[in-house]
């Protein structure tokens, strides 16, 4: 039968065994979740599957900018309760995850989990803090940003963090106006930098939505792709950060504040990350 990766994150992080382990157990198990459990058990793989389901709402957000600022690297690392995020123990691991992040530059989560981290792997060290404490622990997200001006802002709750990335800048100094950009995207979650940046299937789901909305308010069918339209318009100037309304002077969109900063001066990346 087909294993998909679907399947093999699923025991995953119902377990916290490798990706490997987990595919060569579902694969022995011929798709059986549980068999495959039990398969990692008997090769004395580490469980957590008493904490599977348990929700992951608080943890610890870093970000790293590199000495010329054209990189960031975001990293978050969630537990289940407050305590756990201020223990010792759990912040010097998240140090320790970041400064593998910093020096072997992985590319996404699973290249981050695979990384050798003092006698083992990152992911291990996760299990064994795992087994210590008593919480379910994730790499919740990383995110890894690349370009001319890399700027970071974290939230003073330090469960938000961004990093945006801007060009054009020229020789001008741009870290106030990155900081500004950044707290935007903070605050009013962006889902992409720009119209042509927003997938087919959030297009999709807003023009049905809009279609409905317009159908319950006792609009005719024939008016109901036009009126969709219109709040897709609309949609896209409040989640596109580019035609944003800058927060701090909703006289102009982001795209225009940034343009009066410096000629030419946009925003080329940002990522945004969560706990909770």
């Amino acid at each position: 039968m087909t294993i998909t990766a679907s399947d093999v994150n699923k025991l995953r992080q119902a377990t916290g065994a490798g990706m490997m382990d987990c595919k060569q157990a579902l694969t022995e198990a011929e798709g059986d979740f549980d068999k495959a459990i039990d398969f990692l058990r008997k090769k004395g793989q580490k469980v957590a599957s008493k904490r599977a389901d348990n929700v992951t709402s608080e943890g610890m957000v870093l970000i790293h900018i590199n000495e010329n600022a054209t990189n960031g690297k975001l990293l978050a690392v969630a537990c289940e309760t407050e305590p756990v995020s201020k223990v010792p123990d759990f912040r010097d691991l998240v140090q320790s995850i970041m400064d593998v992040a910093i020096a072997k530059n992985p590319a996404n989560v699973e290249e981050l989990l695979a990384l050798p981290l003092a006698d083992s792997t990152v992911n291990d060290q996760i299990i064994n803090l795992t087994g210590r404490i008593g919480e379910k622990l994730i790499v919740h997200s990383y995110e890894n940003v690349t370009g001319e001006k890399v700027i970071p802002y974290i939230h003073s709750t330090g469960k938000l963090g961004v990093l945006v990335s801007l060009k054009n800048a020229g020789s001008v100094d741009v870290a106030e106006t990155g900081k500004d950009v950044a707290m935007q995207i903070a605050a009013m979650k962006p889902v992409a930098l720009d119209k042509s940046d927003v997938s087919s299937e959030i297009i999709e789901r807003e023009i049905e939505i809009g279609k409905e909305q317009a159908r319950a308010e006792g609009k005719p069918e024939a008016m109901l792709e036009k009126i969709a339209m219109g709040k897709l318009n609309k949609f896209y100037e409040e989640s596109t950060l580019l035609n944003q309304k800058f927060v701090k002077d909703p006289s102009k969109t982001i795209a225009q504040m940034l343009d009066g900063v410096s000629k030419g001066l946009t925003v080329s990346d940002f990522k945004r990350i969560q706990i909770g």
